[in-house]
Protein backbone atom coordinates (compact mmCIF):
# COMPACT_ATOMS: atom_id res chain seq x y z
CA UNK A 1 0.00 0.00 0.00
CA UNK A 2 1.06 3.67 -0.60
CA UNK A 3 -0.55 7.34 0.72
CA UNK A 4 -0.23 9.98 -1.14
CA UNK A 5 -0.94 12.95 1.55
CA UNK A 6 -1.20 16.17 1.27
CA UNK A 7 0.30 18.90 4.46
CA UNK A 8 -2.47 21.63 4.00
CA UNK A 9 -2.11 24.93 6.54
CA UNK A 10 0.41 26.84 9.29
CA UNK A 11 3.04 28.04 6.16
CA UNK A 12 5.42 29.48 10.00
CA UNK A 13 7.50 26.57 11.20
CA UNK A 14 9.01 23.42 9.95
CA UNK A 15 6.31 21.00 10.70
CA UNK A 16 6.14 19.52 6.98
CA UNK A 17 10.07 19.18 7.10
CA UNK A 18 9.58 16.99 10.32
CA UNK A 19 6.78 14.96 8.99
CA UNK A 20 9.10 14.52 5.64
CA UNK A 21 11.78 13.21 7.27
CA UNK A 22 10.08 10.87 9.80
CA UNK A 23 8.55 9.05 7.16
CA UNK A 24 11.24 8.61 4.67
CA UNK A 25 10.88 4.86 4.89
CA UNK A 26 7.52 4.79 4.05
CA UNK A 27 5.70 4.56 1.15
CA UNK A 28 4.18 8.54 0.89
CA UNK A 29 4.11 10.63 -1.51
CA UNK A 30 3.96 14.23 0.05
CA UNK A 31 2.13 17.59 -1.41
CA UNK A 32 1.34 20.96 -0.50
CA UNK A 33 0.37 24.85 -1.36
CA UNK A 34 3.00 27.02 -2.13
CA UNK A 35 4.62 27.62 1.06
CA UNK A 36 6.71 30.89 -0.06
CA UNK A 37 4.32 33.29 1.90
CA UNK A 38 4.75 36.16 -0.73
CA UNK A 39 4.96 34.05 -3.52
CA UNK A 40 1.22 32.66 -2.38
CA UNK A 41 0.65 36.23 -1.77
CA UNK A 42 1.56 37.66 -5.32
CA UNK A 43 1.13 34.73 -7.87
CA UNK A 44 -2.16 36.28 -9.00
CA UNK A 45 -0.69 39.48 -10.00
CA UNK A 46 2.35 38.47 -10.91
CA UNK A 47 0.97 36.05 -13.81
CA UNK A 48 -2.05 38.06 -14.52
CA UNK A 49 -1.37 41.57 -13.79
CA UNK A 50 -1.18 44.26 -10.98
CA UNK A 51 -4.34 45.21 -9.12
CA UNK A 52 -4.67 48.75 -7.52
CA UNK A 53 -7.32 47.10 -5.02
CA UNK A 54 -5.97 44.96 -2.73
CA UNK A 55 -9.28 43.01 -2.56
CA UNK A 56 -8.75 41.90 -6.13
CA UNK A 57 -4.68 41.55 -5.45
CA UNK A 58 -5.92 38.73 -3.12
CA UNK A 59 -8.46 36.94 -5.24
CA UNK A 60 -6.35 36.28 -8.15
CA UNK A 61 -4.13 34.74 -6.08
CA UNK A 62 -6.63 32.58 -3.96
CA UNK A 63 -8.11 31.58 -7.53
CA UNK A 64 -4.56 30.51 -8.66
CA UNK A 65 -3.27 29.16 -5.75
CA UNK A 66 -6.75 27.24 -5.39
CA UNK A 67 -6.06 25.60 -8.81
CA UNK A 68 -3.08 24.11 -6.63
CA UNK A 69 -5.02 23.16 -3.71
CA UNK A 70 -7.91 21.72 -5.61
CA UNK A 71 -5.69 19.53 -7.26
CA UNK A 72 -3.81 17.93 -4.09
CA UNK A 73 -6.81 17.94 -1.95
CA UNK A 74 -8.48 15.93 -4.61
CA UNK A 75 -6.00 13.52 -4.86
CA UNK A 76 -4.80 12.90 -1.45
CA UNK A 77 -5.66 9.56 0.42
CA UNK A 78 -4.88 11.46 3.74
CA UNK A 79 -4.75 15.31 4.57
CA UNK A 80 -2.80 17.10 7.32
CA UNK A 81 -4.26 20.35 8.21
CA UNK A 82 -1.65 21.95 10.84
CA UNK A 83 -3.60 24.79 13.04
CA UNK A 84 -0.26 27.00 14.28
CA UNK A 85 -0.28 28.77 17.52
CA UNK A 86 0.20 32.56 16.03
CA UNK A 87 -2.03 32.93 13.09
CA UNK A 88 -5.62 31.89 12.39
CA UNK A 89 -5.55 29.79 9.65
CA UNK A 90 -8.76 30.46 7.78
CA UNK A 91 -7.53 28.63 4.37
CA UNK A 92 -6.63 25.43 6.90
CA UNK A 93 -10.49 25.28 7.65
CA UNK A 94 -11.44 25.63 4.44
CA UNK A 95 -9.13 22.77 3.20
CA UNK A 96 -10.24 20.99 5.84
CA UNK A 97 -14.15 21.46 4.91
CA UNK A 98 -13.51 20.61 1.13
CA UNK A 99 -11.48 17.65 2.19
CA UNK A 100 -14.70 15.96 4.78
CA UNK A 101 -16.88 17.42 1.56
CA UNK A 102 -15.15 15.05 -0.68
CA UNK A 103 -14.71 12.47 2.21
CA UNK A 104 -11.01 12.16 2.71
CA UNK A 105 -9.27 11.02 5.42
CA UNK A 106 -8.38 13.81 7.68
CA UNK A 107 -5.71 14.09 10.30
CA UNK A 108 -6.09 17.67 12.12
CA UNK A 109 -2.73 18.53 14.06
CA UNK A 110 -3.22 21.45 16.67
CA UNK A 111 -2.68 22.66 19.58
CA UNK A 112 -4.69 21.68 23.20
CA UNK A 113 -5.76 24.96 23.73
CA UNK A 114 -7.56 24.98 20.31
CA UNK A 115 -10.13 22.01 21.35
CA UNK A 116 -13.02 24.81 21.12
CA UNK A 117 -12.31 27.04 18.37
CA UNK A 118 -11.74 23.93 16.08
CA UNK A 119 -14.10 21.56 17.20
CA UNK A 120 -15.90 21.66 14.26
CA UNK A 121 -12.76 20.91 12.29
CA UNK A 122 -12.03 17.68 15.25
CA UNK A 123 -15.22 16.06 14.60
CA UNK A 124 -14.46 15.67 10.49
CA UNK A 125 -10.97 14.31 11.62
CA UNK A 126 -10.38 10.74 11.81
CA UNK A 127 -7.31 11.86 14.41
CA UNK A 128 -6.00 15.01 15.92
CA UNK A 129 -2.51 15.12 16.52
CA UNK A 130 -0.33 17.79 18.82
CA UNK A 131 2.90 16.61 17.25
CA UNK A 132 4.40 16.17 13.80
CA UNK A 133 5.86 12.50 14.95
CA UNK A 134 2.70 11.58 15.96
CA UNK A 135 1.71 12.10 12.63
CA UNK A 136 4.22 10.00 11.21
CA UNK A 137 3.08 7.63 13.59
CA UNK A 138 -0.67 7.37 12.12
CA UNK A 139 0.90 7.13 8.69
CA UNK A 140 3.66 3.93 9.74
CA UNK A 141 0.47 2.17 11.67
CA UNK A 142 -1.71 2.60 8.34
CA UNK A 143 1.10 1.46 5.81
CA UNK A 144 2.44 -1.03 8.16
CA UNK A 145 0.75 -2.16 11.60
CA UNK A 146 3.29 -1.21 13.37
CA UNK A 147 2.51 0.71 16.78
CA UNK A 148 5.46 3.00 18.36
CA UNK A 149 8.22 1.14 20.56
CA UNK A 150 7.66 -2.56 19.22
Amino acid sequence: MSLNVYLSGEIHTDWREQIIAGATDLDVTFNSPVTDHAASDDCGVAILGAEDNKYWHDHKGAMVNAIRTRKGIEDADVVVVRFGEKYRQWNAAFDAGYAAALGKSIIVLSMPDQQHALKEVHSAALAVAEEPAQVVQILRYVLTSQLPNR
